[in-house]
């Protein structure tokens, strides 16, 4: 995957993940498996027709995916889109981490010249 398309596909699961709803609806997804936007709306205040706009963002997102059975769609979590988000994440608390370490290091030579 090229870093323009990762840069872009990080933007779109944090974009997706801001909405509480959203993050509800994943939630869901992961403890149930499968679900359609009728059952998941059962466990939600909001309309089916507000949990179909947000499975749209979220599989626009890469981060779950509608099957079709009979009449029905059913949804499921893709883990790899949050998985390539987590991996950017650590690397930026790698990044971090080796910034502060060198902030301490240098502060810690002013204290004690020697």
């Amino acid at each position: 995957m090229t870093e323009e398309r990762s840069a872009d596909l990080v933007d779109s699961v944090l974009a997706a993940l801001a909405d509480p709803t959203r993050r509800q609806l994943l939630d869901l997804l992961a403890a149930h498996g499968e679900a359609t936007a009728t059952t998941l709306a059962e466990r939600l205040p909001v309309s089916r027709q507000a949990v179909v706009k947000h499975l749209a963002v979220l599989d626009a997102a890469g981060l779950v995916s509608g099957s079709r059975v009979g009449r029905e769609v059913r949804y499921a979590v893709r883990p790899a889109a949050l998985d390539a988000t987590a991996r950017w994440m650590a690397a930026l608390a790698a990044d971090w981490d080796r910034r502060l370490a060198y902030i301490k290091r240098v502060a810690e030579a002013v204290e004690d010249p020697r």
